[in-house]
């Protein structure tokens, strides 16, 4: 797939753009503080229905405006499509998928398969657990949309279960509370632990390539609750929010479950996050990023496309150049500061724009 045209308007700091794309590699440069992550922003918003920023709708809207606009029109396998999203500071957003108006934004998951590459994904092993636990949702998310809903509902019931432990009220009423838990936690985990089986298997052949075999890298998953069939997750997650209750009504939150999970890492059988080198997590971290885009080809048919936003500076000229090398077939969209070493991006289909003050223009080169 690929994203043919892009349009906002009264998104961050542009006012009105309208940007047309290369099938293959899209280059960005420009000072900082232009406008280049951005235009990434509104790319992934498109598959993410968020901002990778962690920011909320509103926030995303041109300072002084009520309301933003992002449309793309874009290519799959299955045909054309146009998309489209109406953010307000007064309403919920509006979304339109051909035309036609959706309802649920279920809907549009899988419209556009985006994966992100940032430097704040290069500290996805030394930040705490809910960074990597957001990388898993935001995957599973994209490929299966009742994930997004299961989860929305997990933590909705999590808000208001602990909202009642700090009210230390009796147990008859959290015990409904813990029913729902169980039943949207259980997918949760049997989701979780399927999308990181692949996940070990593709990083593990990656990460040996990128190291020329001189580094080997395991995943686990670590979670309280390790069966493998939903009805067993289910009953076993009741039974730990039933057997830790006291507990969570002296903590005044609840200490056990999906989301409380991790992913731990290793490299050569040694917990990565604590006894790896800078350059040893920052190549497991590629490694983890690139097993994506497999994961999205093997069960979509398509490759996403991939925004990479100022991370090249961030790798040394081997991991650079491996990760170049890996983007062949799929739409890229990179951000930079300077063409010095445009040479590197030998890529047939290209095309270049310089960034300056919210305003975009194609760069001949």
């Amino acid at each position: 797939m690929y994203v043919k045209e892009l349009e906002v308007i009264n998104f961050r700091n542009y006012s009105n753009l309208k940007i047309e794309f290369a099938k293959g590699l899209n280059i960005l440069v420009g000072e900082n503080a232009q406008g280049k992550t951005n235009v990434l922003e509104a790319l992934n918003y498109l598959g993410a229905l968020k901002s990778h920023r962690g920011n909320k709708d509103k926030e995303i809207i041109k300072w002084g405006k009520n309301k933003a606009y992002i449309r793309a029109n874009g290519s799959r396998n299955i045909g054309d499509f146009t998309l489209e999203f109406l953010l307000s500071l007064e309403s919920k957003k509006e979304i339109k998928l051909n035309g036609i108006k959706i309802n649920k934004t279920s809907e549009v998951f899988g419209t556009v398969n985006s994966v992100i590459f940032s430097p704040e994904d290069l500290r996805l092993l030394k930040d705490g657990p809910d960074v990597r636990r957001r990388f898993i949702d935001n995957e599973l998310n994209q490929l299966k949309p009742k994930y997004h809903h299961y989860l929305n509902q997990y933590n909705k019931v999590i808000q208001e279960r602990n909202n009642l432990l700090k009210q230390r009220v009796n147990n008859t009423l959290i015990d409904i509370y813990d029913e729902q838990l169980s039943e949207f936690g259980s997918f949760i985990i049997l989701n979780r632990i399927e999308f990181i089986k692949k996940l070990s298997i593709i990083s593990k052949l990656l990460h040996r390539k990128i190291t020329n075999g001189k580094e080997e890298i395991s995943i686990q998953y670590k979670t309280d609750v390790k069966d493998v069939s939903l009805k067993d997750i289910k009953e076993k997650l009741y039974r730990l929010y039933k057997e830790n209750i006291a507990e969570d009504i002296k903590k005044g939150y609840t200490s056990k479950g999906p989301h409380r999970d991790d992913l731990i890492i290793f490299i050569n059988g040694v917990d990565a996050k604590s006894y790896a080198s800078q350059g040893q997590q920052r190549t497991a971290a590629l490694s983890l990023k690139l097993s994506e885009i497999e994961i999205i080809k093997g069960e979509t048919g398509e490759y996403p496309i991939l925004l990479l936003d100022d991370v090249m500076s961030e790798l040394d000229l081997i991991r650079q150049k491996y990760l170049l090398d890996s983007l062949k077939d799929i739409q890229t969209f990179l951000t930079i500061t300077s063409l010095n070493d445009i040479e590197k991006f030998n890529f047939d289909k290209k095309r270049v724009f310089e960034v300056y003050n919210g305003t975009i223009n194609v760069k001949e080169i």
